[in-house]
């Protein structure tokens, strides 16, 4: 059980890393010449493309890590993972390729929180 578990997580990171690209990644597209000349119509395309392998990860990171289909997750516990992950890559993508935007100490404080979140959801 803590292989599905351990697999729920990394699909639910990479499904994250995807999404994370769909809804944010496009702010970068105006530096690359190709894309300059896209309308929203053409980039809301693109980053539904870009989302639609967040699903390939995401559907089945969810099935293999519910309870009811064998893994060792409930739904709660599901959630709560998958936002702490969703914060930690958007932090990641955040300084990797926004360079002008920086984490501060609220920010931090504020992921604090979200780890506290996570031991209270799975607290017996």
């Amino acid at each position: 059980m803590a292989n599905r578990g351990l697999m729920a997580i990394l699909l639910l990171v990479i499904s994250n890393t995807f999404m994370t690209m769909a809804w944010y990644g496009h702010l970068k597209f105006k530096e690359l010449k190709w894309f300059q000349n896209f309308g929203i119509v053409g980039i809301v395309l693109i980053s539904w493309g870009i989302a639609l392998f967040e699903y390939f990860f995401q559907v089945p990171a969810n099935r293999l890590g519910y309870k009811e289909n064998g893994g060792p997750f409930s739904l709660l516990e599901l959630k709560v993972i998958q936002e702490v992950i969703t914060l930690l890559v958007f932090i990641i993508f955040t300084v990797l390729f926004f360079k002008t935007e920086s984490i501060r100490i609220n920010h931090l404080i504020g992921f604090c929180f979200m780890v506290l979140a996570v031991y209270f959801v799975f607290k017996k």
